[in-house]
């Protein structure tokens, strides 16, 4: 199995901890893993891109642009911005809930998620779109959106390992008092 994955997301997202669950889980599968990430300005909100190669024909640890097999975005306005990596039969997992960048929120160019959205569904990718305000609802916490984009993603088969395989990865990687909540995120999306 070869595969090519980013994870992007604003600072605070969880995104290097999925970046490394994945990890964790595919060379628990005995795979090869290469991942590298670019964190910018994470601590004031900035974009967070994590590039995950998996298998035997990863010789570097970043993905060419349009070599991408999936996107998973934990911001509309981030997925969007990585689509440039994406594969023409590539995917994205993206949650719905957007995250106001600060040039936004001090008068810059407005931030319409919702065309964002619309963006991504007329792209012409395998998309699969997570209620994020609905997952943190019902699991009681927003720190959980990481693993339910990562369950989603193995749940819709993109991932090419199952969401057992994540599991073992949460237990491996996630603090014990975190373990049960984790899991439950992880298998939150149907």
């Amino acid at each position: 199995m070869n595969k090519n994955i980013i994870l992007c997301g604003v600072g605070g997202q969880g995104t290097v901890l999925a970046s490394r669950l994945l990890a964790t889980a595919a060379i628990g599968l005995g795979l090869p893993v290469l991942s590298a990430e670019t964190i910018g300005m994470a601590q004031r909100g900035g974009s967070v891109i994590s590039h995950i190669r998996i298998g035997d024909e990863a010789r570097s640890p970043m993905i060419a642009q349009g070599t991408a097999d999936l996107i998973i975005g934990f911001e509309p306005g981030e997925a969007v911005r990585q689509l440039d990596f994406l594969k023409t039969s590539g995917a994205v997992v993206v949650s719905s809930r957007p995250v106001m960048p600060v040039s936004a929120l001090t008068g810059g160019a407005p931030y319409k998620p919702d065309a964002m959205l619309r963006y991504l569904e007329e792209y012409g990718c395998r998309l699969t779109v997570v209620d994020a305000v609905l997952a943190a609802k019902e699991l009681g916490s927003d720190k959980t959106l990481n693993v339910v984009l990562l369950g989603a993603a193995a749940k819709s088969g993109e991932l090419g390992f199952g969401e057992e395989d994540l599991e073992r990865a949460v237990r491996e990687r996630v603090p014990e008092r975190y373990q049960e909540l984790n899991l439950r995120a992880l298998s939150w999306f149907t």
